[in-house]
């Protein structure tokens, strides 16, 4: 690719479908330059480091996210909204490993103040707030949320599930019921004590 055609897009992008081939932690500023056909340091008028280019990576992760989370919501609410949330984080784990990985990582402060970090963390409130859980206990709700989203991934990922002939996918409707009834049964007070 020609020298002309970079633009940070251009290399964070690369970047992105280079995590998703090869591994997140593979991703550094040599190993896009060579996947785009260019000297390393072609890349440094547009990222301006390794972490720069995995926070790049991150935020594009983010938006990606979001854009999939909205097109579930569209119209629904409730135990299905919760349905389209959880779904859109699985198949973007399924599909995009890489970017995937990305949201793994601890957020830089950029990142977690960015556009994309909010769009997401709103969309994710909008289905909560579908249920009868007071505001204080949003956040808690919220990390219910993802860390069953994310063992599952994880467990699913590992093949910590082989062992069983159940079917996977019964098994995540069974979570999704599951925080679907921790949600409408959340207690007035808010918080656990």
């Amino acid at each position: 690719m020609p020298r002309s055609n970079l633009s940070s897009d251009v290399v964070i992008s690369a970047a992105a479908t280079l995590a998703d081939r090869t591994g997140f932690d593979a991703v550094t500023v040599a190993a896009v330059a060579r996947h785009l056909g260019v000297q390393p340091a072609s890349l440094y008028e547009h990222v301006k480091s390794r972490d720069a280019l995995l926070d790049a990576v991150h935020r594009l992760a983010l938006g990606e996210l979001g854009s999939r989370v909205s097109e579930e919501l569209a119209g629904r609410s409730g135990k299905a909204a919760l349905q389209g949330l959880v779904d859109a984080y699985r198949n973007f784990a399924t599909q995009r490993p890489g970017a995937w990985a990305a949201l793994q990582r601890v957020a830089s402060p950029d990142t977690a103040r960015s556009p994309e970090a909010a769009r997401v963390a709103a969309l994710m409130l909008a289905v909560i707030r579908g249920y009868p859980v007071p505001e204080p206990a949003l956040v808690h709700a919220a990390r219910l949320i993802a860390a069953t989203v994310r063992g599952f991934l994880v467990l699913s990922e590992s093949d910590a599930f082989n062992h069983r002939p159940d079917g996977q996918d019964e098994s995540w409707l069974a979570a999704v019921d599951a925080l679907d009834r921790a949600l409408s049964t959340w207690p007035s007070e808010g918080t656990p004590s």
